[in-house]
């Protein structure tokens, strides 16, 4: 049986959005907050698992904080398991994560990398720490962590050579990552962990839920992140991949890292529309929970892109 994609979904991770959920995983406690964006997940759960033919067998994704200078590196154990801590935010964020992977589908997804021309790693160390960008994304969509995962590198080279260079890496790995889920035979949701406008505020208030302190950086950043909500709303994503380069520079937009450039690729680029579940600010950040239903729109097919 040939593996589907089910749906892409750029499914933004800031630590604030699982702090303000309380999950028991976490050891800080809040008072809430971010409700707009964290019920924008709820419709995505909703969207992605209630449909029997629609749920995942697993979910991919691809994080910008597990940063990687020599090729894109896969996950290579079926098991994970420790503690993640927010660099930025340790106050918010301490998760205690046990996670299965799918090691079947990432060792492909590292084949059919060289086969595009990449370089591709493994990872095969049994105390590396996943990164909480890939953490929070899984959790904010899977709570229950009852789906295997394939978690995904963010190559620099987008830092160290140019946006264009970095998206074309992308490209290709978007489309090692179809083909690998074609041979799987499994049904997969790709997630790119992705924020949008990524200018943030530099001090926070004395309680960081206080959602009278929270609001967009400034207006040009809200007006970028518009425009391009605008194109996936439109199914323009050839339009909106043309663009990235721009928008990464006069945004700081963290999708520089490369996760919805990959997502697109491997999704051929669609031109239906993307529904856009919620947009909201953290931090001064931009934020849009925002999925492509493959299953609906293209029949679920996965292909090799063009």
């Amino acid at each position: 049986m040939t593996g589907k994609i089910i749906a892409g979904v750029l499914a933004p991770h800031p630590p604030h959005l699982v702090y303000a959920s309380n999950p028991e995983q976490n050891e800080p406690r809040s008072e809430g907050g971010w409700e707009t964006l964290r019920w924008g997940y709820e419709r995505l759960r909703k969207s992605l698992f209630e449909h029997p033919d629609k749920k995942p067998d697993v979910i991919l994704v691809h994080s910008p904080h597990w940063m990687t200078v020599l090729g894109h590196h896969v996950l290579g154990l079926p098991h994970f398991k420790g503690l993640s801590v927010d660099p930025i935010f340790p106050h918010l964020f301490r998760f205690n994560y046990d996670i299965k992977v799918d090691v079947d589908l990432s060792l492909l997804i590292a084949e059919e990398g060289k086969n595009e021309g990449l370089i591709t790693k493994v990872m095969t160390n049994p105390d590396f720490r996943i990164d909480y960008g890939a953490i929070t994304s899984c959790y904010l969509t899977n709570p229950d962590f009852d789906i295997p995962i394939v978690a995904i590198s963010s190559n620099n080279s987008p830092y160290y050579f140019s946006n264009e260079v970095g998206q074309q890496q992308m490209e290709k790995l978007g489309r090692a990552t179809a083909r690998a889920i074609a041979r799987s035979g499994k049904r997969a949701v790709l997630l790119a962990s992705n924020s949008m406008s990524h200018r943030h505020f530099t001090t926070e208030p004395e309680i960081p839920e206080d959602m009278s302190a929270e609001h967009i950086y400034h207006h040009g950043q809200y007006l970028w992140d518009m425009e391009m909500l605008k194109m996936m709303r439109e199914g323009k994503s050839r339009q909106l991949i043309d663009c990235l380069p721009e928008f990464m520079d006069m945004a700081l937009a963290e999708v520089k890292a490369g996760a919805l450039t990959w997502m697109l690729s491997a999704l051929d680029f669609p031109s239906y529309k993307a529904e856009v579940h919620a947009y909201g600010s953290v931090i001064g950040t931009g934020n849009a929970i925002v999925e492509w239903d493959h299953f609906t729109n293209a029949k679920g097919l996965a292909g090799g892109g063009k």
